[in-house]
């Protein structure tokens, strides 16, 4: 795998900006994300630093026989009619595991929304981990990590950290790119 997101880089002209922190656990935000190419370059970014980046899919995905497909490309099934949450689950999957990157695009959509959706927070305070923000940056061809973000319970002063750190990075379509802000925040 860390030859393949070697190949599609070097045939696609990315660059990897910032280094992904050493810590073995926490939830990477993948943003901007306005179209189906992010997540093409946000894996062989990942792929090529020998990352295991796992993320979230409605559980049949997981069936034959596309299953171990989805699983070995960082697929972890989500069952959503248990009356266990979402946040749970993936909590429950950092508690169980010893090496955890669980990747979420937070805008939910392609398309310009007008709030993030706050599981990304919620997963990553239940399980007692950091945010690490990940970005594409579209014009300079380059991906990367930002520093990671124990979240406080402050939801507001969190995401002000998070909105100045994407504050410079523009996604293909920058006008698909929402506000970065959570409900909760008021």
């Amino acid at each position: 795998m860390k030859a393949l997101g070697k190949l599609i880089r070097g045939i696609s002209g990315w660059k990897i900006g910032d280094h992904p922190p050493t810590m073995k656990k926490y939830v990477l935000i993948a943003a901007p994300h306005t179209t189906n190419w992010d997540l093409v370059h946000m894996q062989s970014i990942g792929y090529s630093l020998g990352m295991k980046v796992s993320w979230m899919g409605k559980h049949t995905l997981f069936r034959p026989p596309f299953g171990p497909i989805m699983r070995a490309l960082g697929g972890v099934p989500v069952v959503r009619h248990e009356r266990r949450n979402m946040v749970d689950q993936m909590a429950d999957m950092f508690a169980e595991r010893g090496e955890f990157i669980l990747a979420i695009p937070p805008e939910g959509t392609r398309g310009k929304a007008e709030y993030w959706r706050s599981g990304f927070y919620h997963i990553a305070r239940a399980a007692n981990v950091p945010i690490v923000p990940g970005y594409l940056d579209y014009p300079n061809k380059t991906g990367g990590f930002g520093p990671p973000l124990m979240p406080t319970g402050n939801v507001k002063a969190d995401m002000d950290v998070l909105r100045a750190f994407y504050a410079p990075f523009r996604g293909k379509y920058h006008d698909n790119f929402g506000p970065i802000r959570l409900k909760e925040e008021g």
